[in-house]
């Protein structure tokens, strides 16, 4: 049976897999692996991660890595949910290099959209979370969601007027 993972968990994973590749690569946390590090989450059933770059053999290290830690990580990340914002690698906020791997929170503004795309209870509490800590800012995540409207078409199980409405009672209630 796995274990819960806290920030500690999380670091430890972060600099294993730092220490186990050889080549670079950047690391984008997700979910409950940013709320843990962020600490409005005392922890999480797994660590969700996207990654770029795979020089140094990551994808070999994980399993190794779940195991020896008894953890569970999953590939998981807002795009899987809505598409990709525009900026959201230049707004990822960086957390640390391990090794030759660095390491950031996926854009919250990406997060929390597709939190409420989701709209699970311990979602909407991140976005509330993530409102604030002043990780997200109301009328700048409602931008971004008008922005990305047009490439919703490309993800069947998304309703737009129903994200919009659920995005407005998320982020207006917050103005």
């Amino acid at each position: 049976m796995r274990q819960k993972v806290d920030a500690e968990h999380v670091r430890a994973f972060m600099r294993r897999l730092g220490q186990a590749c050889r080549g670079s690569a950047r690391v984008y946390l997700v979910g409950g692996a940013s709320a843990v590090l962020e600490g409005w989450r005392a922890s999480t059933i797994d660590i969700d991660l996207s990654i770029e770059g795979d020089e140094g053999g990551i994808f070999d290290a994980i399993p190794r890595l779940k195991e020896e830690l008894i953890l569970n990580v999953e590939l998981a990340c807002p795009s899987d949910f809505i598409p990709e914002l525009p900026g959201w690698r230049e707004r990822s906020p960086f957390i640390a290099r391990e090794g030759a791997i660095d390491f950031f929170h996926y854009d919250f503004y990406a997060q929390a959209l597709a939190k409420v795309e989701r709209g699970h209870e311990q979602d909407l509490e991140d976005v509330h979370e993530m409102l604030r800590r002043k990780l997200v800012e109301p009328a700048k995540a409602l931008e971004l969601l008008a922005q990305i409207r047009p490439g919703l078409k490309r993800y069947p199980a998304v309703d737009p007027p129903t994200l919009e409405k659920a995005a407005q009672a998320a982020f207006e209630s917050a103005l």
